[in-house]
């Protein structure tokens, strides 16, 4: 089968934190660990609920403020130190860029409602893919297999004519269940060197 379409996640993959030491500190501050506190963020009920789109954005802040008894000076300066180290990799947007050349490229984040205002304004890279599908947009996170077949079926493409690239392990075995062929990111360099055999291999 002839791979036609090339699927990237966002966080952990384009978007990556280069030093996780802002984190470890901050956790420190609030008596947690770093996975603890990036599941704070990132996860828990309200963040999940951000993530499918029944919350907005705004709201699961307001609730993570409230669960911590910050005002909000406090916390925007809380998340602002949370996020400071992440940097997107734009020579793997650059690569994408180029496969885009040959390939159908999509997006697929488990992200909030802000995420492509945030593309648009501030990282300027949606002209490299066809389409971005963001959770909270279409109501579904990986891995459900519908958010996968969504996005084959956006790209006018088959599951088993798509690659799937992510860094959670439990989101590569959605894709894959879903039909798709994937690859967990580890590094830059691998996950173009596992691509290219794929590709080179259909």
């Amino acid at each position: 089968m002839t791979i036609k379409a090339i699927i990237f996640d966002l966080g952990g993959v384009l978007l990556r934190t280069a030093d996780f030491g802002p984190r470890e500190q901050l956790a420190a501050r609030l008596g947690m660990n770093r996975y603890e506190l990036e599941e704070f963020i990132f996860g828990g009920e309200s963040g999940d609920r951000a993530q499918r789109g029944e919350i907005a954005v705004q709201e699961h802040w307001q609730n993570l403020r409230h669960q911590i008894n910050r005002s909000p000076v406090e916390f925007k300066a809380l998340l602002d130190e949370f996020f400071s180290e992440d940097e997107l990799d734009y020579a793997l947007i650059d690569y994408v860029s180029k496969l885009h050349q040959t390939y159908k490229t999509a997006l697929l984040s488990n992200a909030w409602d802000d995420l492509r205002q945030v593309i648009a304004e501030k990282w300027h890279f949606e002209d490299a893919f066809d389409t971005m599908i963001i959770s909270a947009e279409v109501c579904l996170a990986k891995p459900d297999p519908r958010i996968f077949q969504l996005a084959v079926t956006r790209l006018g493409v088959e599951a088993n004519q798509s690659i799937f690239v992510d860094d959670m392990k439990r989101n590569v075995d959605g894709a894959k269940a879903a039909g798709l062929q994937a690859i967990q990111f580890q590094t830059s360099l691998q996950m173009r060197l596992d691509l290219e055999q794929l590709l080179n291999n259909h």
